[in-house]
């Protein structure tokens, strides 16, 4: 059974802006005892700043002592509530990196509730506390994580093994938008006509790699597949990452064979019996590409040796729709078919956390929070 945890946060200035901190609680959802608490002081800052701050001490609490618990957030600031559940768009330049921040902290599935100030009480003591000069940093109230720690098996650590509860993560980025992507033609891996992202796709990968710049310092790494349209998304991310961009061929996407550069209703009318034979198979291959079943099994190769090089790491990979779906399916133990069922955004952000051998599925198919390039609701990660 998953474990369940609860997260209160809160902050404050006094003078708005003025001295400032916050205040973070980690309870047991079942139990209500204490895990970790923490309050800190954060310097000059607003009421909202500090709230904030406070949710992603909180967030890094649930990260260090339960990595694979449900979340629930609890905070007595509607703002923050909201615009981390996706109803408010996030308007203040100072709140987006924040959020953005707490997005990447939280795993896919967490969720936020408006509690009245005496039900957050806690929190607020220790953001009190911490200005008040009497307390600063964690306090652990119980010596061991909630995480049930993986015994490797003996001898030399498997492929993917890390510390317990450092997870080796993948940042999964779909390429941006090219006029291919527009037009919905079929766009494949080397072999293909190999079209460069348009104006549009570079604005919407900027837009990712601002939503990822408060996580820089845990990126070890920025990996793409070596189609044009990728390694133009990842030199954009690399550079506000401060990485160079290292080239993995297995996250190439699938090749289309004749089929390349053609829509889905001119596959139709000059192959209509092949693109039937296509369509719900793994195992059938357009003339001159390749079949799902191929995919896999480069792309999870590829996997294999992204995962044993980066350890307890967080790296980033620049892919697109066929892998980065083809790893989602592996992840979370689905049948390959799978993949005809799920939908990936050009430049959206999906997350996986390895623990040891054990995938835990983060997040999938999100956009960074308030941004309008993309035209779609904000989505938490």
């Amino acid at each position: 059974m998953t474990r369940r945890v609860v997260v209160e946060a809160d902050g404050g200035s006094r003078g708005n802006p003025g001295p400032a901190a916050y205040g973070a609680v980690l309870r047991d959802a079942d139990t209500g005892a204490v895990i970790a608490e923490e309050g800190t002081t954060i310097g000059i800052a607003t009421n909202n700043v500090a709230e904030y701050s406070g949710l992603i001490a909180g967030l890094r609490l649930a990260e260090t002592y339960a990595p694979e618990a449900d979340i629930e957030v609890r905070m007595d600031s509607k703002l923050v509530v909201e615009q981390m559940s996706g109803r408010w768009k996030i308007k203040h330049p100072d709140m987006r990196p924040l959020a953005a921040e707490a997005s990447g902290l939280a795993p896919f599935g967490t969720t936020y509730t408006w509690v009245p100030r005496e039900q957050n009480k806690h929190a607020d003591r220790l953001a009190n506390e911490a200005l008040d000069g009497t307390r600063s940093g964690v306090t652990v109230a119980e010596e061991e994580s909630l995480v049930e720690e993986v015994e490797a098996p003996a001898g030399t650590p498997a492929p993917g093994w890390g510390p317990p509860g450092t997870p080796t993560t993948v940042v999964l980025v779909r390429h941006g938008v090219t006029p291919h992507t527009v037009e919905k033609r079929f766009s494949g891996g080397l072999a293909s006509a190999n079209p460069g992202l348009s104006d549009d796709g570079r604005d919407q990968v900027r837009a990712v790699a601002e939503w990822l710049a408060p996580i820089a310092d845990r990126v070890d790494a920025v990996v793409a597949s070596p189609v044009r349209r990728t390694l133009e998304s990842a030199e954009i991310l690399a550079a506000r990452l401060g990485h160079e961009v290292a080239v993995e061929p297995g996250f190439a996407e699938m090749e289309f064979g004749r089929w390349d550069g053609m829509t889905f209703a001119e596959v139709g009318e000059q192959h209509p019996d092949e693109l039937k034979s296509w369509l719900g198979s793994l195992d059938v291959a357009p003339g001159g590409g390749e079949s799902f079943r191929t995919v896999q099994a480069r792309v999870l190769t590829a996997l294999e040796r992204l995962l044993e090089q980066h350890v307890g790491r967080t790296v980033v990979v620049v892919s697109h729709v066929t892998p980065i779906k083809t790893i989602v399916a592996h992840a979370v133990d689905a049948p390959l078919e799978s993949v005809f069922r799920m939908e990936l955004t050009p430049a959206s952000v999906t997350v996986v956390s390895w623990y040891g051998d054990r995938p835990s599925m983060r997040m999938y198919n999100a956009l960074p929070p308030g941004n309008d390039v993309f035209g779609v609701a904000a989505t938490k990660w």
